[in-house]
C-alpha cells in the first residue's frame, strides 16, 4: 500500500489505566527509573513505532475535593518532567522519534525553544513537541497566577508562543556556518536574524543562540479537539491527538480537520491526525476480556473522579456519588474530553461513581480487547474508513502490553502492508512523511 499507517507509543507512568500499578507484572516503584523508560523506548523502538510520547501536568491530581486524599492515595499521580526524559532516551535509542508536551501557558517561547532545539540536535532529528494550554487551577497555583487564564485567552498565549517558537528556530539559516579557520570567518552574519518581537503577551527580540536544528524545527504535536483547537492545530501543527470513540465521529472529525487545512493554504492529509487507543492483547478474545475485566474491576470510582476532575477544572466532589453527572456549565479545563464524556454519561444513565470507574479506566478513549489478528483488523478498519492517518496507543499497563502490542499486533499489521518493517529515514519527519521545513529569512537573502 502506498499510504501506511503512524504508530506512536503513549506512555503513561506504569500504564495508562487507572489500576495498572495494582496489575500483576507491574512494579510502581518503575515511575522513577531510568533503566525502566529506556527499556520502554527500546521496545517502542523494536516495533519501529514513529515515536515515543510523554504527557505532562504541572500539579498533583487534588481538584477532587481540592485536597490530595484522592490522589495521593488512589493514584500513580508522580510524574517526571518529559522533556528531560527525551534527553535520556536521545540516547538510549537510534531512530525512534520522542516527544514531550511542554505547555505555553507556564512556559517562556525562548527557553522552550532553545531546550527543543538542543534536543533536535542531541537527538540528531528525532524530537517533536506537544503544544498545550494548561487547563487546570492547581497548575496556576504552582505557577504564582490564580486562576487559570479564560480559553480564549489561553488559545491567544498559544498562538504568539508558537509563532515566537518557530521564528527563533528560524532565526539561524541552514546555510549560515563559514568555519574559515584562515580567514577567521566563523559564521555569516548576513544568515542570522533578529526577531524584535512586540506582541500582547510577549517581547522577544532573539535571534536564538542555538543554531537550526536537523529537522530545521521539531514536529509539532496537538491535541486540541474544541473548535478553537481544530483551527489552532490547522494552522501550525504536524500531527494532531484526539479522542475519538465511535468511527462515525472520528471520520466527520478526520474529514472537518483536512478541511480547516485547506482553509490555511495547507494540504489535506498535511497533518497527521492520530486517535487514542488502549489495547488489551491476548491469545484468544476470552483472554484478552479477562485482562480488561481484571483491571476495571480494580479501579476505585474516586480514583476515576480525581483524574475527570483535573480533566475539568471541576470539583465533581461537591456532587453525589449515586447520581447523574449534572449539566455542568462553564467548564474552564478540557473542553472537548468533557463533552464526551457528558455525551456518555447521558446515553448509558451512569452515575458519578459509575463513570468514574469508567473514566480511569479508558479516559474516553478507546478500548480494545482481543487477539493480535482482531485489534489488527480494527486498526486497518479505521484506517481505510479515513477516521484517522494512523493511532497514538496507550498500553493500559507496563511494560507488558506494550510488548504484547509489539510482539503480536505490529507483525500482523505488517503482514497486511499496512505498517513499515523497517525504519527509512532517521528523523521524525521522515517517519511522519513531512517535509523539512525552510527558514521564513532564507528567501530575503
Amino acid at each position: 500500500m502506498s499510504r501506511q499507517l503512524h504508530l506512536g507509543a503513549f506512555l503513561m507512568g506504569v500504564g495508562h489505566h487507572a489500576s495498572a500499578w495494582r496489575a500483576a507484572g507491574v512494579d510502581p516503584a518503575n515511575l522513577t527509573r531510568p533503566a525502566y523508560y529506556k527499556a520502554l523506548a527500546q521496545t517502542a523502538e523494536r516495533g519501529k513505532f514513529d515515536f515515543v510520547f510523554f504527557a505532562d501536568r504541572q500539579a498533583l491530581s487534588d481538584r477532587y475535593g481540592n485536597n490530595l486524599q484522592t490522589s495521593v492515595r488512589y493514584l500513580t499521580s508522580p510524574r517526571l518532567d518529559p522533556v528531560a526524559l527525551l534527553g535520556l532516551l536521545a540516547g538510549a535509542t537510534s531512530h525512534i522519534g520522542l516527544a514531550a508536551t511542554a505547555s505555553t501557558t507556564f512556559n517562556d517561547p525562548f527557553a522552550l525553544a532553545r531546550t527543543f532545539a538542543t534536543l533536535d540536535h542531541l537527538s540528531e532529528g528525532r524530537i517533536g513537541w506537544n503544544i498545550v494550554t494548561s487547563t487546570n487551577d492547581g497548575e496556576a497555583l504552582n505557577y504564582s497566577r490564580d486562576p487559570i487564564l479564560d480559553h480564549e485567552v489561553r488559545y491567544r498565549r498559544a498562538r504568539e508562543f508558537v509563532e515566537l517558537a518557530l521564528g527563533l528556530w528560524d532565526s539561524w539559516e541552514d546555510d549560515v556556518f563559514i568555519h574559515d579557520k584562515e580567514k577567521g570567518e566563523f559564521a555569516n552574519p548576513d544568515r542570522v536574524h533578529y526577531l524584535n518581537h512586540s506582541g500582547e503577551f510577549f517581547d522577544v527580540r532573539g535571534p536564538l543562540n542555538v543554531p537550526r536544528s536537523p529537522q530545521g524545527r521539531p514536529v509539532l504535536i496537538q491535541a486540541g479537539s474544541s473548535d478553537t483547537g481544530q483551527d489552532f492545530a490547522a494552522s501550525v501543527a504536524d500531527v494532531i491527538f484526539t479522542a475519538q470513540p465511535d468511527l462515525a465521529k472520528a471520520q466527520a472529525f478526520y474529514s472537518n480537520v483536512n478541511q480547516r487545512l485547506l482553509a490555511q493554504g495547507r494540504e489535506a492529509g498535511s497533518l497527521k491526525i492520530m486517535p487514542g487507543v488502549m489495547p488489551f492483547v491476548g491469545r484468544s478474545r476470552e483472554e484478552a476480556q479477562e485482562r480488561f475485566a481484571e483491571l476495571e474491576e480494580k479501579v476505585h470510582p474516586l480514583a476515576g473522579l480525581a483524574l475527570l476532575s483535573d480533566s475539568m477544572n471541576h470539583d465533581l466532589s461537591i456532587y453525589p456519588l449515586d447520581e447523574p453527572l449534572p449539566d455542568v456549565k462553564d467548564i474552564r479545563g478540557n473542553q472537548s474530553r468533557f463533552k464526551l464524556v457528558q455525551e456518555v454519561s447521558q446515553r448509558e444513565g451512569l452515575t458519578l461513581r459509575q463513570l468514574g470507574k469508567r473514566f480511569g479506566g479508558s479516559r474516553s478513549h478507546r478500548v480494545l480487547a482481543g487477539t493480535a489478528s482482531s485489534i489488527a483488523d480494527d486498526l486497518e478498519h479505521w484506517f481505510t474508513s479515513h477516521a484517522c492517518d494512523g493511532f497514538n496507543v496507550m498500553p493500559p499497563y507496563l511494560p507488558d502490553s506494550l510488548t504484547d502490542f509489539v510482539d503480536q499486533v505490529v507483525p500482523e499489521l505488517q503482514r497486511r502492508g499496512l505498517f513499515r518493517r523497517e525504519y527509512q529515514g532517521t528523523t521524525l519527519r521522515e517517519h511522519l512523511g513531512l517535509t523539512r521545513p525552510s527558514s521564513r529569512f532564507s528567501q530575503k537573502n
